[in-house]
């Protein structure tokens, strides 16, 4: 806690973690995150802009999968040195794990990857892992941890390549830091704006799906922005809640 208090003081009182991480920061939340989207967003609208935002792109098993010379290197380069990073190093180093499945076990193998989770020093040690991944984009990012939304305007074919380029950026960063492809089945794109041309967009060579409805961080977004989705999950929630209590 003493370790993790010290990096979180540091990270802040230097600007050190992008102000597009609303995840594992104070002031930042769910609410802040949607928030922040929605008023960019409906500005846009309401100047006549089609909007593409491409939701959900996340690792899979981001937490288990940072690996530990990189993530050091990163820590170097955050001002992170001393007794504190050799103190990590060796939190870090050493670990290992086995599988259980129906009381057989697998031998034990070192872990040279990941930050434990459901520890307190684990999701500070990810958000400095992850901090640079918006560093070269040109069109907007908001991230909560792993999970992230770019969008940006497209309203012509120069805009849309812009998106395009920025996703391959995203593809390119995940190769240089040795984290795996994202998880392009939970990719997807949603399209905004009246007169949105809905163009293709791709990851890996695949094509993402297209939306027209997603939840994000908890709350039903739709492509007219209407909340009546989110309205509908909410009362049948509620319903079966005091259905239960009848």
């Amino acid at each position: 806690m003493i370790i993790t208090d010290s990096l979180v003081e540091h990270l802040d009182s230097n600007s050190l973690i992008s102000a597009s991480q609303h995840g594992f920061r104070r002031g930042g939340s769910c609410l802040s995150n949607l928030l922040q989207f929605l008023d960019r967003i409906t500005n846009s609208i309401d100047n006549r802009d089609s909007i593409c935002r491409c939701d959900f792109l996340d690792f899979a098993k981001a937490f288990d999968k940072v690996p530990h010379l990189r993530l050091l290197d990163k820590l170097s380069k955050h001002g992170i040195s001393g007794r504190v990073w050799t103190l990590i190093k060796e939190w870090l180093h050493g670990r290992m794990q086995r599988v259980c499945i129906h009381g057989f076990k697998s031998s034990w193998k070192m872990v040279t990857s990941g930050v434990p989770q459901g520890s307190v020093l684990g999701p500070v040690l990810f958000l400095i892992f992850i901090n640079d991944l918006d560093s070269h984009l040109v069109t907007s990012l908001l991230k909560f941890a792993d999970d992230s939304k770019p969008f940006g305007k497209v309203n012509n074919d120069s805009d849309r390549d812009v998106i395009q380029q920025d996703l391959h950026s995203r593809v390119e960063w995940s190769d240089k830091w040795q984290m795996p492809a994202f998880n392009t089945e939970k990719c997807k794109v949603m399209h905004l704006g009246k007169q949105n041309k809905k163009f293709d967009y791709y990851m890996n060579n695949q094509k993402l799906d297209v939306v027209n409805e997603e939840k994000d961080l908890g709350v039903l977004i739709t492509d007219n922005l209407k909340p009546s989705s989110q309205c509908r999950q909410a009362y049948a929630t509620a319903s079966r809640v005091r259905s239960r209590d009848d």
